[in-house]
């Protein structure tokens, strides 16, 4: 039997690996797949270019549904800018769903310039944005999911709340 796999998908800052930490203390069998330590093996010197985006999102989703045909849960926290790379999992991962935590950019920028705790993401993203590296939702198009599963704004939301929504979705979902 597969496992069930979920993409975690917002802009950088929006709570993305914040809420998959929450989502593996429910369920501790959720393997979690982040696109920021993929990233340092797939591409240790990253540019973040189109071609490299396009190669590491291959990666990823490729990676969730071998593990989850091997019959564990997975999580892909991974912003996944481009609509054609989540639309890919879900066309080649039987059990899928798609999370869009939505949250305005400012907010995002005003999260990463305070966190202390980066989960391997790089540092000044959006900094960098403002000086012409690539950076979703700033100088590279975030393409909003048009139909995900859940959608949770998450300048207005809680963790808690999110993580809650979350896992009563998953909870009717998962086969057990």
């Amino acid at each position: 039997m597969n496992g069930f796999v979920v993409w975690i998908t917002g802009l950088p800052g929006s709570g993305k690996s914040t809420i998959a930490d929450g989502i593996k203390e429910r369920f501790p069998e959720f393997v979690i797949l982040r696109m920021d330590e993929l990233r340092k093996i797939v591409t240790p010197y990253p540019a973040y270019s189109e071609q490299e985006r396009e190669l590491v999102y291959r990666v990823i989703v490729y990676t969730a549904k071998t593990i989850s045909e091997l019959g564990h849960n997975v999580i892909i926290d991974a912003t996944g800018n481009m609509r054609r790379w989540r639309e890919l999992a879900r066309h080649l991962i039987p059990s899928f769903a798609e999370i869009y935590l939505k949250c305005p950019i400012k907010t995002c920028i005003e999260r990463e310039i305070s966190r202390k705790e980066t989960r391997g993401a790089p540092k000044d993203i959006y900094k960098k944005g403002r000086e012409g590296r690539p950076v979703p939702g700033m100088s590279v198009p975030y393409e909003e999911p048009l139909n995900p599963e859940l959608m949770i704004e998450t300048d207005t939301t809680s963790i808690e709340e999110a993580v809650s929504v979350i896992t009563g979705f998953l909870s009717c979902v998962i086969r057990t």
